[in-house]
């Protein structure tokens, strides 16, 4: 642990590292840029990225398949039409044709089935949303692609603004042998991790451990005449360097971790204002089920009878304590789910029925918070509440980058871990098979390691089942059924609280104009920065 000298040096010399990086890229005198703070890496390869980062460059970057609108409404985009089948079992999509990658290669069907058949053969990042849905995908002509379908997917469509199409030409010619993907070897993942193989609205113009740039695509298929010349994403979250940046007018958005005295702090500089605003965002505290005392349920219920959430709430401006594993703003949530409240009795009474009960100091519990996102006092409430029942909790300092590595195993994955997590599509299933199917875990959406083969079936029925009004009522089930188990600390619905330049930038999300899925308010097509505006602040 670094002293208080010590990590003041430490910020002064990343906040100098930073802004002479900007200057010698010669950033600062863009005519037409959006910079935006983030947290690191940045995973560009869709078939392996899945935070919020990666995926803010990954929707920038890459294609959907098909759109979604802020109603929820999939809409088309490179596929402009689409068939499906009496039974559910067969997509047919019909490609527009003439859409350029990056290369100016051609995106064909090919490009789409190659994509498909990478994502769930590499079976990272979100591919969970489609492994065992899917039998085949088969290239009719050059601008048509079939899905065959293993089982009904009731969500199927709803998933698909998350399906980004990679570049197959690029991707073969960057293939690295041996590697674990049979004939494919490396499947490029090495290649695709640092090079640009989509065919977004931006494309790569430099890549580097500090920040990554993007230039607008001159030959996007779309409209994009009035979107930023330009978009950067900071490897940096921290406060300081970030409020240093937003006052010299070098950063347009802050992530969406920062701390409401941060947050106030910038809001008090001409032209910065502060917007909010109900999406799916959670926020958790997962408990590792499989390493004792959290194996024990009693010492699970406990904690979440001991948990302070009206302190936590306060904590967190605009948000409300969460009921049960997915927020009320998405389709399929229970509003009338069994939510915990703070009473350490029953706490206490919980305790006394664990197998642990008096050996409680032979079994250390650690909770986790990554430093990169305000999530401490969290932790800290935590740590206290535990106290008041004689459960130490010990709280550490953690990076995203450590977290996702030691999110892999069940006995490195943190006994209890804050973690911050949204829908990947506008319903449900997304949170609840993203966070407690056991083809997740291993990853760092779930610190859980529920294993539970009878929920894994309550899911996968779910899933395929094509009723929305009956896929609805078994969500309400399943829901029930993961409160049960108390896996899970559901602390907060958290907006999304970001400052940004409102000054000379126009940004739909900032109106509540908000497309649902995953990290698309961050889509820098439809955002405008008008830099004339900007000189105007910077002589004052």
């Amino acid at each position: 642990m670094l002293n208080g000298k010590a990590k003041i040096l430490s910020i002064i010399l990343c906040i100098l590292g930073i802004l002479i990086s900007i200057s010698s890229t010669g950033i600062a005198a863009s005519p037409s840029i959006v910079r935006y703070s983030s947290d690191w890496p940045v995973l560009i390869d869709p078939s392996v990225g899945s935070d919020v980062q990666s995926m803010t460059a990954i929707v920038n970057l890459f294609d959907p398949l098909v759109f979604v609108d802020t109603k929820g409404n999939i809409i088309p985009h490179v596929a402009k039409s689409w068939d499906i089948s009496s039974d559910g079992l067969t997509y047919t999509f019909y490609l527009r044709p003439g859409i350029k990658f990056h290369d100016g290669s051609e995106l064909t069907a090919e490009d789409v089935k190659f994509s498909m058949d990478r994502n769930l053969k590499i079976g990272e990042g979100i591919a969970y949303l489609w492994l065992g849905k899917i039998q085949e995908t088969k290239v009719i002509d050059k601008y048509k692609v079939v899905f065959h379908m293993k089982t009904v997917f009731g969500p199927f469509l709803s998933t698909l603004p998350s399906f980004f199409i990679v570049n197959k030409k690029l991707i073969m010619a960057n293939i690295k042998k041996p590697g674990m993907y049979d004939d494919m070897g490396d499947y490029a993942k090495v290649y695709a991790s640092a090079h640009d193989v989509g065919s977004g609205p931006y494309m790569i113009k430099n890549f580097s451990a500090e920040y990554i740039l993007m230039e607008k695509n001159p030959n996007y298929f779309l409209d994009i005449a009035s979107a930023p010349d330009e978009f950067e994403m900071i490897a940096s979250t921290e406060p300081t360097l970030v409020k240093t940046l937003m006052a010299r007018r070098e950063l347009e958005m802050t992530n969406r971790w920062m701390g409401s005295e941060t947050l106030e702090s910038l809001a008090k500089i001409e032209g910065i204002k502060v917007t909010q605003w109900r999406a799916s965002n959670m926020e958790y505290i997962t408990m590792n089920t499989k390493k004792p005392p959290l194996d024990d349920i009693h010492v699970r219920k406990a904690l979440a009878w001991a948990f302070d959430y009206d302190a936590a709430v306060k904590l967190s401006p605009g948000s409300v304590q969460a009921r049960g594993p997915v927020s009320l703003t998405v389709p399929g949530s229970d509003p009338n789910c069994f939510q915990y409240h703070r009473d350490l009795n029953r706490a206490k009474m919980e305790l006394k029925q664990s197998k642990y009960y008096g050996h409680f100091d032979e079994y250390p519990i650690e909770c986790q918070w990554n430093t990169n996102i305000s999530m401490e006092k969290e932790a800290m409430l935590l740590m206290a509440n535990a106290a008041e029942i004689g459960l130490t909790v010990n709280v550490k300092e953690t990076t995203w980058a450590l977290l996702c590595s030691d999110s892999a195993k069940v006995e490195t994955t943190p006994d209890l871990h804050v973690l911050s997590d949204s829908s990947f599509y506008p319903e449900a299933a997304s949170l609840i098979q993203g966070r407690y199917h056991s083809m997740t875990a291993g990853t760092w959406e779930q610190g859980e390691w529920l294993l539970d083969p009878i929920l894994d079936k309550m899911i996968d029925d779910i899933l395929a089942t094509s009723d929305n009004n009956e896929r609805y009522a078994k969500y309400r089930e399943v829901t029930k059924y993961i409160i049960d188990l108390c896996p899970t600390i559901f602390i907060l619905e958290s907006p999304e609280r970001i400052a940004y330049q409102a000054a000379y930038m126009e940004w739909p999300a900032a109106k509540g104009e908000v497309i649902p899925a995953y990290q698309y308010e961050n889509m820098m097509r439809f955002i405008k920065v008008y830099p004339e505006k900007r000189e105007e602040l910077l002589k004052k």
